[in-house]
């Protein structure tokens, strides 16, 4: 019996977790503005893409649409899957993903500290191979937080 008990309750926790989408306090245009870092890396990702949009490849919506909802506010607010994201990122040392999650969660108000107390977990998790993405990291941050 606490087995269904169980289960219901995590059912009706999942219902009350509405997804919808984060809310933003700066655009991407105003994100660009303040760094070049950042406008850069937004608008080469533009760039890149429209060349992916134009293969109309259905697998691809797919995984982007997975990726979109993975991050919309649930049971977790929006702000922290970011962090996570911007953890997990420079653990897989992948500066693209690392420069996305930062400026998202720049985006949504999460503070310098908090987003360098995030890769300092990637760091304890990844080890000194992940520093060069780091210094990356810091230096975004350095332009986005001046």
């Amino acid at each position: 019996m606490a087995t269904t008990t169980s289960l219901n309750t995590t059912t009706a926790e999942r219902a009350t977790h509405e997804r919808k989408e984060p809310t933003y306090l700066f655009t991407e245009k105003h994100v660009a503005e303040k760094s070049e870092i950042a406008r850069r890396f937004i608008e080469t990702r533009s760039r890149l893409n429209t060349n992916v949009d134009k293969s109309d490849n259905y697998l691809v919506k797919r995984f982007y649409n997975i990726d979109h909802n993975t991050y919309l506010e649930g049971a977790l607010p929006a702000k922290m899957k970011e962090l996570m994201g911007l953890a997990a990122s420079t653990v897989l040392r992948c500066d693209d993903c690392v420069f996305y999650h930062a400026i998202q969660a720049y985006r949504m108000g999460v503070t310098r500290a908090e987003q360098e107390e995030a890769i300092n977990v990637a760091l304890v998790v990844g080890g000194s191979i992940v520093i060069p993405h780091l210094r990356r990291a810091y230096e975004l941050l350095e332009e986005l937080y001046r």
